[in-house]
């Protein structure tokens, strides 16, 4: 007897409140009703997504999903990107890199650190709204392992 999944949280790493506020309303038009978390830093990020020790312990049974900003004004978010793909709890959490930067290396660099997804800003509406549309599905459909 399986037991009923948890659903996924949206964890949004983003300092820029203007860019929070229009990714939230593109997720809730695009009809995904997930909570969202938001973080303005990375270190609170990482604080809530690790745990204060660092462990990761305080991930299991809690699934998520990452929205990263690679800009952040007390780390990069490449640093939290290393951190979460590094962690053995953590490490299958899906990580999206919406960021400003477009630089091929930069881009190269998150998808090597092990991130799903990688979005440049400003965003394309119609395109930030079809990727945000494949994320409601994901999520719909996603499944979280049972850690033990």
């Amino acid at each position: 007897m399986s037991k009923e999944p948890k659903p996924v949280a949206i964890i949004m790493i983003e300092d820029d409140e203007g860019h929070a506020r229009l990714i939230e309303k593109n997720i809730r038009r695009a009809g995904v009703t997930n909570e969202i978390i938001s973080f303005r830093n990375g270190t609170s990020a990482i604080n809530y997504l690790l745990g204060s020790d660092g462990s990761g312990l305080v991930a299991i049974g809690r699934p998520s999903l990452v929205l990263l900003d690679l800009n952040l004004p007390d780390m990069t978010g490449i640093d939290i990107l290393a951190r979460l793909k590094a962690n053995e709890h953590t490490r299958r959490t899906p990580v999206i890199v919406l960021t400003t930067t477009d630089d091929a290396r930069e881009i190269q660099r998150c998808y090597d650190l092990g991130a799903n997804v990688y979005i440049t800003k400003p965003l394309n509406y119609e395109s930030f709204a079809n990727a945000i549309r494949q994320l409601g599905l994901f999520l719909s459909v996603m499944q979280i392992p049972e850690l033990d």
